[in-house]
């Protein structure tokens, strides 16, 4: 059995191997490590510029903002514009919307990745598993004006290609106008997410998938159990994390429906379901010169995503998740 020596009078005990390690100075670490703190400097100054300093503008939703009078010109009016926002007729309708746009999206759009990453886990054919991917990443990198211009194509009620196979199928003579229609505004505005973000939100659920250690296949095998038992007690217990991390995330932006998106699919017959907060930002702040109000409009949306990944990830570690933070 090792023994340790009494430390003599007036000097402290040896400390214990593994314990209680110098402090590096931070002059000394930074030297050390100086490329690598070089590196940081384009994405710290990236976000400092472009992220932090224009947040200094936020102060215009307590003004009277004027631009010939600049910030500190314009007069302080207080919470005057957020008072205007939460008592006018829009706030219950751009709510609503948005909102429902969430739960739609949350229903649909954010498992479609799991789902297919959990199919895509199962293919054994390396060469057939590689081509979906391919197949299902393309969309994400077309731009939502290109989504639009497809979505019109296809659902156009004079020439769409979708539209008329409907009507043929249905055996229904009339024209459908599925692009102006309110009815239709919601479920095409899905339809255009899952297209372009499943294959890409797959990525990331594929790696975790790729972690899950083989062992413990092989144990759940050798206890008998098949493939969905696999899937059920090894497979999502292991991407849980992951899952909740990308839950969390998504929290925050609840309220961020996209805004070139509805815009783009934005028309004068639907527009009383196609108002979001994001365009009515827009409609407000640039076609009608309303400044300080589209900008407390843009701060109550941003404080709300705050509070949302704040109590989501509070509500991920009650229910004994790890969380973000």
């Amino acid at each position: 059995m090792a023994t340790h020596l009494a430390a003599p009078p007036g000097k402290a005990a040896p400390e214990e191997s593994g314990r209680g390690a110098a402090k590096v100075p931070l002059r000394t670490a930074v030297g050390r490590y100086r490329w690598l703190y070089l590196m940081l400097v384009p994405g710290v100054a990236y976000f400092v510029i472009f992220k932090y300093l224009p947040m200094y503008g936020l102060t215009i939703a307590f003004q009277d903002f004027l631009p010939f009078l600049g910030y500190s010109g314009s007069p302080w009016v207080g919470l005057k514009h957020f008072e205007e926002l939460f008592a006018g007729p829009d706030f219950g309708r751009l709510m609503f919307n948005t909102l429902l746009l969430a739960l739609l999206h949350i229903v649909f759009v954010f498992p479609a990745p799991i789902v297919v990453a959990l199919l895509l886990n199962e293919v054994r054919v390396s060469f057939l598993k590689r081509s979906v991917q391919s197949l299902i990443y393309i969309p994400h990198f077309l731009s939502w004006t290109i989504v639009a211009s497809l979505t019109y194509v296809l659902f156009a009620a004079d020439f769409g290609v979708l539209a008329g196979w409907m009507r043929d199928l249905l055996g229904d003579t009339s024209k459908i106008d599925y692009m102006a229609q309110e009815e239709w505004f919601r479920p095409l505005i899905i339809l255009q997410q899952l297209w372009k973000q499943t294959g890409w939100g797959t990525i990331i659920y594929l790696a975790a998938l790729a972690g899950v250690d083989p062992n413990l296949y092989e144990a759940a095998r050798m206890d008998g159990a098949g493939r969905f038992r696999q899937l059920w007690h090894v497979t999502l217990p292991a991407i849980r994390p992951t899952v909740v991390v990308m839950a969390i995330l998504a929290s925050g932006n609840l309220l961020d429906s996209g805004f070139e998106q509805i815009w783009l699919m934005t028309t004068s017959l639907n527009r009383s379901v196609a108002d979001v907060f994001d365009t009515y930002v827009y409609y407000a702040g640039i076609t009608q010169g309303a400044i300080s109000y589209s900008t407390a409009v843009g701060l109550f949306k941003g404080v709300a995503g705050v509070i949302l990944i704040f109590g989501s990830n509070w509500l991920a570690k009650r229910l004994g998740q790890r969380g973000l933070f």
